[in-house]
Order: structure tokens, then C-alpha cells, then sequence
């Protein structure tokens, strides 16, 4: 299929082009390049919602159950869900997804699976990418899950329109959240697993720490306690994301956030070409291969080799 086609048909909605497009997309190159430019117009009209938080606490539940919840509004939903890499053929080691099987007959449902390719933050680089064919291909309502959370893995925001933050009462989670500063990255917070002993005492502690945050808009994270497989809560979670979604159009704050997003895509994928170039410098270039062996030898310290392979690759000086 040439990617003119490819274009048209994931337009139109045909599921198999828009599959075909995230593993064009996933893979890189100039086919990538040209589809996302292409399609790049058609995007951006979609709700983009990060769930995020430690492993086992329940996110994969979680967007089973809220696929349902927002399919209830008769809205197309995309699911990325993003998996650490496996070390031996870098895709996802958790691709089956099968607690989201029950959504795989519904035709606007659309759910896929990525490898983050052991990118620090959580989401595969190509994130964006998929993003843009499912908000093309008609999807109103973008949920995004990642590998998990910690004290750096943070670019879950710079994807995200809305952040939903999954903690776990009794796994030390909360307090840690509170202790790190991840309490800035949420804007719903959700206590899953919420019939678990010590549940309500989670999320009052959350919210205490809330009260005592300095916010940089007039947003006040909710804290919801859930129960994902009964679906208990899901629906306050739901309308909380909504309700953000207004918050964010209203008070133009969505312009801001999707400016901030583009800003760390481009220093990503700027500094991407730079590796690549810098790689085929080091394989090919004699001159990259004398500053190598003058650090090698001692000759010449590694910080000025640095300054001298970007006045190599971008002709000037650091």
C-alpha cells in the first residue's frame, strides 16, 4: 500500500490503514516523516488522557473500565499503551493487553500496543506520531498508558492533555508521591483498588498534601477513590477529565499545553538526528575517529572533544 492511499483510507476510518500507519510511524524514517506531514493537518482535535502511575496498581483495569465509561457518550476511543521493550527484539513484552479483550469487536474502539524502546520517560518517541494517526482517523478521546512512574518519568505530561495519576492504598506509593513531587504531575488523582484497607486514609493524605501545593492555575486536582473492576468511581474519573477538558479550553490553557508539548517533542527529535548523525560520524568520519582516539589516549578530555564533535556536526561551536 503507498502511503497516498494509506492517507485516504485512514482518513476514511479503516481500522487496517490506521495499524498500518502506527507501525510506519513506529518504525521512523522518511515513509514516517512523509505520512506524519500528510496526516499532521488532520490532528489535534482529540483529548489526549495519560494514565500513569507505579506498576501493579491497577492502570491497564483502570482503562478497560473508563473505555467503557466513555463509550456510554457514544465517543470513538484510541488506547496506546505503551510497554517496556523487550532487550532481545525491542517490541512491547506486554502487548496482548487481555484485560482490555471485552473492547476488541467494538469498531470504535481501536487499541494498540508500543514499545517504549527504553525511552527514560516512559513513552516511546513515536507516541506523538500515533497520536496524530488516531486523532486523523477520527478518535475523539486519546487514552495513553505507560510503563509506570518515578521520580524522573515525567514526560507523560508533555503528551498528555490531561494527566490521571493511579495510586494503590497500602503500597507506599502515596506517601513517595508526596515525598517526590510527582504530586505535580497529576491533574485527577485516583486511589484504585479503593476496597483495600487503608484506601480512604490514602486519599485523605493526598488531598491534605494538595491543599498545600502551589499551583500554577486555578486547576484543583480531584482525588477519586475507585474500584476499577466493579467500576466503582469510574464515572467521577470520567466526568473529572471532562471537566479539565473545559477547564483547559475555557481558560486557554490547552494553547499553552500543547505548546509546551511541541517544544519537548522538537528538543526530542532534534536531539534523535543529532544521535543518528553523530553515530555515522563516529563509524565513518576520520575526523570523529582522531578526537576518539585522543580521549582514548588521554590526549584531550572528554568536554572538549564533546564541543568539538557538535562544531562537527552542526558546524558551530557549543
Amino acid at each position: 500500500m503507498d502511503l497516498d492511499t494509506l492517507s485516504t483510507d485512514l482518513l476514511a476510518g479503516n481500522r487496517r490503514a490506521l495499524a498500518r500507519a502506527i507501525s510506519v510511524v513506529e518504525d521512523g524514517g522518511p515513509n514516517a516523516t512523509k505520512l506524519v506531514k500528510s496526516l499532521f493537518p488532520h490532528s489535534g482535535k482529540s483529548h489526549l488522557i495519560g494514565i500513569t502511575g507505579s506498576p501493579g496498581v491497577g492502570k491497564s483495569t483502570l482503562v478497560d473500565a473508563l473505555i467503557t465509561e466513555i463509550r456510554k457518550d457514544g465517543l470513538k476511543v484510541g488506547v496506546l499503551a505503551i510497554d517496556p521493550s523487550s532487550p532481545f527484539t525491542g517490541g512491547a513484552i506486554l502487548g496482548d493487553r487481555i484485560r482490555m479483550q471485552g473492547h476488541t469487536l467494538d469498531k470504535n474502539v481501536f487499541i494498540r500496543s508500543m514499545a517504549n524502546h527504553n525511552h527514560a520517560g516512559g513513552v516511546a518517541l513515536a507516541t506523538y506520531d500515533a497520536v496524530r494517526m488516531l486523532e486523523a482517523s477520527g478518535y475523539d478521546v486519546v487514552l495513553i498508558e505507560t510503563v509506570g512512574v518515578g521520580q524522573s518519568e515525567l514526560a507523560i505530561t508533555q503528551t498528555a492533555d490531561t494527566t490521571i495519576l493511579v495510586l494503590m492504598p497500602g503500597s507506599g506509593d502515596d506517601i513517595q508521591a508526596i515525598k517526590s513531587g510527582i504530586m505535580e504531575v497529576g491533574d485527577i488523582f485516583v486511589v484504585n483498588k479503593g476496597d483495600l484497607p487503608g484506601a480512604d486514609k490514602s486519599a485523605s493524605e493526598i488531598s491534605s498534601s494538595l491543599e498545600l501545593t502551589n499551583f500554577a492555575t486555578a486547576w484543583r486536582p480531584p482525588v477519586i477513590t475507585a474500584v476499577s473492576e466493579s467500576g466503582r468511581g469510574v464515572d467521577q474519573i470520567w466526568q473529572s477529565a471532562r471537566n479539565h477538558r473545559a477547564f483547559l479550553q475555557e481558560s486557554g490553557q490547552i494553547l499553552e499545553r500543547r505548546k509546551f508539548k511541541i517544544q519537548a517533542e522538537l528538543s526530542e527529535l532534534v536531539a534523535a538526528i543529532a544521535r543518528d548523525n553523530l553515530k555515522t560520524s563516529m563509524e565513518n568520519s576520520k575526523e570523529v575517529q582522531k578526537i576518539l582516539d585522543q580521549v582514548a589516549q588521554h590526549e584531550l578530555d572528554p568536554h572538549t572533544a564533546a564541543q568539538d564533535l557538535v562544531q562537527d556536526l552542526f558546524g558551530q561551536p557549543a
